[in-house]
């Protein structure tokens, strides 16, 4: 399971070297409880705060019909698809009515406030 990112620690995710890492965004361009749009090498991604200032970071596009997993609400632990209403947990980005059905995530950290992403993708 991907780890996600905590503002206060790196959660044991191990120090590579920097360039291992892409920063995606700055943690306060995220709402609390939302998800957060940006591309990256031509793939958009849903950057997700949680309501304890957890980060998790997974790809944007629902698998259903193409919904935008950052334009959706937060709820128990799930981001809802704006379009259809299929969830998606945040931690492992499996869908709880269907565990096959997934959407891929991405280990995350926070760095001087920045989002990460281990890189490549």
């Amino acid at each position: 399971m991907n780890k996600p990112a905590n503002p206060s620690e790196d959660n044991g995710v191990s120090q590579p070297e920097q360039e291992d890492w892409v920063t995606l965004c700055a943690l306060e361009d995220i709402a609390t409880n939302r998800g957060h749009f940006v591309e990256y090498k031509n793939r958009g991604l849903a950057v997700i705060r949680s309501d304890d200032d957890v980060i998790y970071v997974m790809d944007n596009v629902c698998p259903h019909a193409g919904g935008s997993l950052a334009d959706g609400p937060i709820h128990d632990g799930c981001v809802i698809c704006p379009w259809h209403g299929w969830a998606f947990g945040i931690e492992d980005g499996k869908c709880p009515d269907n565990p096959q059905i997934t959407v891929k995530t991405f280990t995350a950290r926070i760095m001087d406030g920045q989002v990460q992403i281990r890189h490549p993708m």
